[in-house]
């Protein structure tokens, strides 16, 4: 009596929506603890800094590492407190009065808000959703699939930057021994794994709009406009963002930097970027600043016509060693470039992210991380 199929339906949905939750909470733990090892790894090794897609001052592969953690962690803690808060449905009946449950217990209301409370406590749920139409608002079908588009979101903007850094040589997704890179050109070495994590991100991204427009057009109590597309979005989604999920982790597990690359990298930029630190020295042992000034000015130009216009290394380096005007600080100079001097704060921010805001989450979370993943990734 007053069970219609979307007493069955909408609550069982509910408690896939958690479980599914649940299964991607796990993965983003795994995801956060195997980065973890990467960023405290590489917390110390210089290299470029990018804005706009041109060399800004130096940061580590270590630091970089921590702004693609700190939006899992971000993800995982907005995952946390929609498994908490995600409510039942309950027992409300075909229009949401529980007027059918009302009759069925002789008009006492407390015994059909009983039976609504045991509903939820057999299902494990804190609560049900306070007052409902036929079915549970589909504003929480947005939310959900707004959380995993977040999550894609943070997947792709890890694996953009991979496939960039593939490009310049500097760091590269796992290889495997007989993997092919490309079936024209044997030499490649393709980011499939980051190319196909974008590919599926990209495509859970642009989900919560139909979910929007879904929960936008149901008419009153409810209208069945909403039932077919459901049906294809919500497991596509949670399908999507947990092969994603799997591959993030495998291309964690297998990083290989090339430290020599990202130093010749580092060094034939740091000349321009050290000219600040030179500067400085110069003022402090007498010289006139702008005098010394305007001769950085003119060597820095002549290096970056040197560099775009014939194809030869930077040598600011040597054009300031040969000045007599630097004289002072000429046996300082091999001092002055050292990348370590660049990178600021960027190995303690490393430690400090990790101690503060992610190792409390593994430790309160450390039983999932002994859970042993089924699912694999083939290339």
């Amino acid at each position: 009596l007053g069970a219609t199929s979307c007493f069955v339906g909408d609550n069982t949905d509910l408690i896939q929506l958690r479980q599914g939750l649940e299964l991607l909470k796990r993965k983003l733990c795994q995801v956060l603890n195997v980065l973890k090892t990467f960023a405290l790894q590489y917390k110390d090794l210089p290299t470029l800094g990018f804005t706009h897609y041109q060399p800004a001052q130096l940061t580590t592969v270590g630091k970089r590492c921590t702004l693609w953690m700190q939006d899992f962690l971000m993800d995982f803690e907005r995952v946390s407190r929609e498994i908490q808060d995600l409510p039942m449905r309950g027992v409300k009946g075909t229009t949401g009065t529980q007027a059918s449950f009302l009759e069925l217990f002789r008009g006492d209301h407390e015994k059909v808000k009983q039976l609504d409370k045991r509903i939820c406590e057999l299902m494990n749920f804190q609560r049900s959703i306070s007052v409902s139409g036929q079915t549970y608002t589909r504003k929480i079908d947005y939310m959900i699939l707004s959380l995993l588009s977040g999550i894609c979101q943070s997947a792709y903007k890890m694996c953009g930057d991979i496939r960039l850094l593939a490009n310049l040589k500097q760091v590269e997704e796992p290889f495997a021994k007989k993997q092919i890179g490309s079936s024209a050109m044997a030499y490649k070495r393709n980011p499939m794994r980051s190319e196909r994590v974008c590919s599926l991100a990209r495509y859970v991204i642009g989900l919560p709009q139909s979910a929007a427009h879904t929960h936008a057009n149901q008419w009153f109590e409810r209208t069945l406009d909403d039932s077919a597309i459901r049906r294809i979005v919500l497991p596509e989604a949670f399908l999507a963002t947990d092969v994603v999920l799997n591959l993030i982790h495998d291309i964690s597990n297998g990083l290989h930097v090339w430290p020599n690359v990202i130093h010749a990298q580092v060094m034939a930029e740091l000349p321009f970027m050290s000219t600040e630190v030179i500067l400085m020295e110069c003022v402090k042992q007498g010289g006139d600043r702008q005098e010394l000034h305007e001769a950085i000015r003119v060597h820095s130009m002549e290096a970056g016509a040197v560099v775009k216009g014939e194809g030869k290394p930077n040598d600011l380096m040597e054009r300031i060693a040969k000045d007599p005007l630097f004289a002072k600080i000429h046996d300082k100079l091999p001092e002055l470039m050292d990348p370590a001097l660049f990178v600021g704060r960027a190995p303690q921010q490393v430690e400090e992210f990790i101690a503060g805001d992610v190792d409390p989450i593994l430790q309160q979370h450390k039983d999932l991380l002994d859970i042993q993943n089924i699912d694999g990734v083939n290339v």
